[in-house]
């Protein structure tokens, strides 16, 4: 009987990394589908993008370190960290964004490191990060939910934007981000930062149209869309419960305390929760059974320090949404969790 040692991911399971890979895909399907709904068809390209650029880049790497190309191609990794990144870009984003990212993602944050499970980072969010430092205002430019646009763009109009940064009318993304009275929309939480640094009220702040009374028109259901895949996940034992939940139960633990003793600077708990990219981190990111923690009582400590940066970053970083920068933070922070969190070998006394 032979016994073989194989890198991480390491998964309780009878499923192949190839149908893991597969089902996590599979679960990002109704954030796709709200994010598209209310952002655009431009979510939609960028996926298409990402995954073709990904597989590539991934053949690519491979023939350069003289590997298979079959088996390492089927095991979904790549069009996967394709499929991730896609989702945190900007949906009307140029192509060339994409796919610096996206190579950056497989080439240096994969394999440099070895390949699928030697990597030490997230790549996708490591990625997402480099896009972010290096291309600031093409990363921060989203456009309001459709209800908000004084122009109405089509998917033919998502095409010319993507390529080529105008729309068949000769409107640039900046343009089109113009709101009725000619203000630049920004996402909720940038638009809650930028009014609590000019001096108002976080009540007087959300009475802004593009938050509708909570999480912002459009975030809430994307939230609520990557919420229903990260129950899929643990329902299927895809992922454990100990990342996503500690994650969200110290994001929602720190924003109350803040809410009760400073209820005109800090927001509530599920607007914390129901915004931004919270859900998509907790259940798609933070869970990476590579880079996260792999020991039951070090997942727990692992998301819940996520939830702590991300609160941190969004409160008083210079970035609206910290979940990509606490994501990374923590990776660093995973030799050390493991070590002091290993389980207590099967029949060892306590000294």
């Amino acid at each position: 009987m032979a016994f073989f040692i194989t890198s991480s991911p390491h998964a309780h399971s009878k499923k192949s990394t190839k149908t893991i890979m597969r089902m996590v895909a599979l679960a990002t399907i109704p954030g796709l589908l709200a994010q598209t709904y209310f952002f655009g068809w431009g979510t939609f390209l960028q996926v298409f993008i990402a995954i073709i650029t990904a597989i590539s880049a991934e053949a690519f790497i491979l023939k350069c370190r003289k590997r298979p190309l079959k088996p390492y191609l089927s095991d979904n990794s790549a069009l996967l960290t394709g499929l991730l990144l896609a989702l945190a870009i900007p949906p009307l984003a140029p192509w060339w964004v994409t796919v610096i990212g996206v190579v950056f993602a497989i080439v240096i944050a994969k394999h440099l490191y070895g390949g699928l499970g030697q990597n030490l980072f997230n790549p996708a969010m490591a990625a997402y990060v480099v896009l972010l430092i290096s291309f600031p205002v093409q990363m921060t430019t989203w456009l309001p939910v459709k209800e908000l646009l004084t122009e109405t763009i089509s998917f033919s109009d998502s095409v010319w934007l993507i390529l080529s940064g105008l729309n068949q009318d000769g409107f640039s993304v900046h343009q089109l981000t113009m709101n009725v009275d000619g203000m630049t929309m920004a996402t909720p939480l940038d638009t809650l930062k930028t009014g609590l640094k000019s001096g108002l009220t976080t009540s007087e702040v959300l009475s802004s149209p593009i938050f509708n009374g909570f999480a912002g028109l459009g975030w809430l259901w994307v939230n609520i869309g990557f919420l229903l895949g990260g129950l899929f996940l643990l329902q299927q034992r895809v992922i454990h419960w100990h990342i996503p939940v500690s994650f969200l139960a110290s994001l929602f633990v720190i924003s109350s305390l803040f809410a009760l003793f400073s209820p005109d600077t800090a927001t509530s708990p599920l607007f914390n929760l129901f915004s931004g990219a919270t859900m998509f981190g907790a259940f798609f990111i933070a869970t990476d059974p590579v880079s996260a923690a792999t020991t039951p009582k070090g997942r727990l400590y692992y998301g819940a320090l996520i939830g702590a940066l991300v609160y941190i970053i969004r409160t008083w970083g210079g970035f609206p949404d910290g979940v990509a920068f606490a994501v990374l933070l923590t990776n660093m922070c995973v030799p050390l969790i493991d070590y002091y969190t290993k389980p207590r070998t099967y029949g060892h006394k306590k000294g």
